[in-house]
C-alpha cells in the first residue's frame, strides 16, 4: 500500500507536529535522528514525511507530490493555493499585526502610507479592505528596521510575544489576523486515499480536542 505523504514545515512547527504524532501513538524514531535526511518514514502508520520551507508545503500539497501538509495560517494568508484546509491544529500561535512607533497615530493625516512587510499579499487585502491607498515595501529581513530607518510609517508582520518590537521603541497599532498550524489536503488524495487520509485526520482531531 502505498504511504500517505506529509509535508512538514521545517522548525517549530515541526517539532510540534512531531509531538503531535507521538501523542497518536506512532514511531517517531527517525524523525527525532533525521541528521539531514528531508524524506523520513513513520513505519508503524503508513506515512511518510517531508521536511520543507512553510511555502514550498503549499506547492507540493497543489502538485500532489505530498497528500498531507502541516503549514502555518500565515503562510495560507499569503500564499494562497488550491487545497482543503481541514483542521486547525492549535499550535504555533501568533498573530499578524500592523506596528509602528511608539506613541504615532497611524491613521492620522491625507498622505499615502508606506508599509513594510515579508507578506505583501496580506498587506495589500488589509488595507483594501479598508480603503486605504499604501504603497508596500518587501523586506527580506528585519522588518523592525523600516519604521526606525523612516523607510515606513508602519509595518505589517507575524508578532509573538511583542518583545521585539517593544525593545526596538515599537508598538502594535492594531491586530491583522490570528495565525496558527493548519492541515492541508491535496484535493485528488483526498478521493484517491479516502479512508486512509480521513483515518489520519480523526486521529489529529482527536487529540486536538483533548489539548
Amino acid at each position: 500500500m502505498k504511504p500517505i505523504r506529509i509535508a512538514l514545515t521545517k522548525g517549530r512547527l515541526e517539532k510540534d507536529t512531531v509531538a503531535l504524532f507521538e501523542k497518536l501513538g506512532f514511531d517517531c524514531t527517525q524523525l527525532h535522528n533525521k541528521g539531514r535526511k528531508l524524506i523520513l518514514t513513520i513505519p508503524d502508520a503508513n506515512i511518510e514525511v517531508v521536511l520543507a520551507k512553510a511555502a514550498d508545503v503549499i506547492t507540493y500539497i497543489e502538485h500532489g507530490v505530498c497528500d498531507m501538509g502541516v503549514v502555518g495560517k500565515d503562510t495560507i494568508l499569503e500564499y494562497g493555493g488550491s487545497f482543503f484546509e481541514v483542521t486547525d491544529l492549535g499550535f504555533g500561535k501568533c498573530k499578524f499585526a500592523l506596528a509602528g512607533k511608539q506613541g504615532e497615530d497611524f491613521y492620522t493625516g491625507y498622505a499615502e502610507k508606506t508599509i513594510a512587510t515579508k507578506y505583501p499579499n496580506v498587506t495589500r487585502r488589509f488595507f483594501e479592505e479598508k480603503g486605504m491607498d499604501v504603497r508596500i515595501v518587501k523586506i527580506e529581513g528585519s522588518v523592525e528596521l523600516a519604521p526606525l530607518l523612516n523607510l515606513a510609517d508602519g509595518i505589517v508582520d507575524i508578532v509573538e510575544t511583542g518583545t521585539t518590537l517593544r525593545e526596538n521603541g515599537l508598538e502594535v497599532y492594531e491586530d491583522v489576523a490570528q495565525v496558527s498550524a493548519r492541515l492541508i489536503v491535496n484535493t485528488v488524495s483526498l478521493k484517491m486515499y479516502q479512508n486512509e487520509i480521513e483515518k489520519i485526520i480523526g486521529q489529529i482531531e482527536s487529540v486536538c480536542a483533548k489539548a
